[in-house]
């Protein structure tokens, strides 16, 4: 490489072009790290000060060094900058300010330390434009399936030749008990690229979900055309997977079509997968459908559904409880992982028992509150009334078409209920005085006796401190937790229905209230956001008026 340096001006484009070749790079970089060597050599002949440049013709191979200075008004670095009247005495120079002058420097002929330090430059510049080519060949390919040989094994890590490159297959991204020797031929999913100081890193995994998706693409021609989609996988590696597929096209059994002729598609993965038994699964936009399919082999006679905690409560028969969880819960675990709900297990016994201590609970609450016998109590119960303000504020009609219960019974079941709910508030709001709660807010509008109860629990006992919290403080909020599954943060007043619109709307009155916000301001705010969303779209897109941000997590 020192011989570059010094060559002829054909010899330099004949060299730049037999690296570009061998390192499988654009020549114009090595040309370029060309330059930057004869820069770097000519500023440590006459002063690193200097803004000194190097040009090499990319057609003639002819060298140009050139010492750049700028024209500025006050010259504050006499090595890069000058006037423009010494500009003009030296230069002839006619330019407005902000341009630049041009020295030739001489032809220099670089010694042995030069072209050393030349020579590490051209290298550099050549392993960066490698790694930077290798890494953009590589990050495109990620969720691609390669078929390579192993290198070597170092402390469990599987080491790939990936072609111009090594890939690295970490021991928690092998299937449990396989191991492989240098030389096996291995296939493996891509699954990131990152970009280090030492070169590109590739990380393969032959446990990412994904992988048993690409081998059930290159096994079923179906899923390759997109007549049929693998649209969840679940796996606990090396033991049990669950997959489900769906068909576009109502001709094609997805299940039949990744099972194959006498299992033959199928089994190709299973061996792939070193024996992993795969359940698969037909999908539903119904997830009470999927979630029903998911947990096979097992049977389920009722599920009950949260939609906003994506939480589903599934009965199975005595007999069938062992077979729905399965060998250390794997079977619900994975049922789980493939349809994103939390799920929980209960027998029809449990569910039972539960049913008649629900039943008991609200019989002797009705009992007590209402002061009438067991029997009045239960039928209430069983007719769906669940508490005293559903039994106060009904319409009596509701009450009447009860077998037994006539208009009188009616009216005086409502207005117990009512003096109830009256007592229970009265001594809620004791209570809440007694703790210290300001008369401004156990008096302030949109406030029941039981939602200042629960304010003044959480220790909010003033009106500021109320107009100061953040709407998802009040009505809760959905978060996702480290482990993935969605988290629910409890809000204040989330027992009493209290959404996040309508937590808003009780903060900015309280802030109104309490000075804190402007009613003009406010009404003018109200306004402009009314028109955004006619648009259909958020101004901002990121924290609103009032504390939380503009997405209703409950939404998500």
């Amino acid at each position: 490489m020192a011989g570059a340096i010094s060559a002829n001006k054909l010899e330099l484009l004949q060299i730049a072009d037999a690296v570009a070749r061998e390192k499988m790079i654009d020549r114009d970089i090595v040309v370029e790290a060309m330059e930057e060597a004869m820069q770097k050599a000519a500023r440590s002949r006459y002063g690193s000060e200097y803004d000194i440049r190097a040009r090499i013709d990319r057609k003639t191979g002819e060298t140009h060094m050139s010492r750049v200075r700028e024209v500025v008004e006050e010259v504050e670095n006499h090595f890069t900058q000058i006037t423009p009247q010494d500009a003009k005495s030296r230069y002839d120079y006619d330019g407005e300010i902000g341009g630049f002058v041009t020295e030739e420097l001489p032809p220099m002929d670089f010694g042995r330390i030069a072209a050393q330090t030349a020579k590490q430059v051209i290298l550099q510049k050549v392993r960066e434009a490698e790694r930077l080519k290798q890494y953009e060949e590589f990050k495109d390919r990620v969720g691609e399936i390669v078929n390579v040989p192993v290198k070597r094994v170092e402390y469990g890590n599987v080491i790939l030749d990936i072609g111009r490159g090594e890939g690295m297959l970490r021991r928690d991204q092998l299937i449990p008990r396989e191991s492989f020797q240098a030389n096996d031929r291995v296939r493996a999913l891509i699954k990131e690229v990152r970009s280090e100081l030492r070169g590109p890193q590739v990380f393969l995994s032959r446990t990412a979900p994904e992988f048993m998706s690409k081998l059930f693409a290159q096994e079923v021609p179906e899923i390759y055309d997109g007549v049929i989609e693998v649209k969840a996988v679940a796996r606990d590696p090396g033991s049990r997977a669950k997959i489900g597929v769906i068909s576009y096209d109502n001709g094609i059994d997805p299940v039949g079509a990744c099972v194959g002729m006498r299992g033959s598609r199928v089994q190709a993965v299973v061996a792939e997968l070193g024996g992993e038994k795969i359940d698969i699964i037909p999908w539903s936009e119904d997830a009470a459908s999927f979630i029903v399919n998911a947990l096979q082999p097992a049977e389920v006679t009722k599920v009950v559904m949260d939609e906003d905690a994506k939480r589903i409560e599934v009965v199975v028969p005595d007999d069938q409880l062992s077979q729905a969880i399965g060998r250390r819960g794997q079977n619900v675990r994975l049922a789980s992982q493939l349809t994103g709900w939390d799920i929980d297990i209960m027998t029809e016994a449990d569910e039972s028992e539960r049913r008649q201590r629900e039943f008991a609970e609200r019989t002797a609450a009705f009992m007590e509150a209402l002061n009438v016998d067991e029997m009045v109590a239960q039928v209430l119960v069983s007719e769906g009334f669940a508490s005293l303000e559903e039994v106060a504020y009904v319409e009596p009609e509701e009450l009447t078409v009860i077998e037994g219960f006539d208009e009188a019974t009616a009216e005086e079941l409502q207005a117990r209920a009512r003096e109830s709910i009256e007592e229970m508030n009265q001594r809620t709001l004791e209570d809440a005085r007694a703790k210290g709660a300001e008369e401004a807010l156990i008096e302030f509008s949109g406030l029941s006796p039981q939602m200042i109860g629960a304010l003044v629990g959480a220790g909010i006992l003033t009106l500021e401190e109320f107009a100061t919290c953040a709407d998802w403080e009040l009505s809760g909020e959905w978060t996702e937790g480290p482990d993935g599954k969605r988290v629910k943060e409890n809000g204040i007043l989330e027992a009493f229905d209290v959404d996040l619109a309508e937590a808003r709307n009780l903060i900015m009155s309280a802030r109104v209230a309490v000075g804190m916000v402007d009613p003009d301001a406010l009404l003018a705010l109200v306004d402009s956001e009314s028109a955004e969303g006619d648009a259909g779209e958020d101004p901002d897109g990121e924290t609103d008026a009032f504390g939380g941000d503009d997405t209703d997590p409950e939404a998500q």
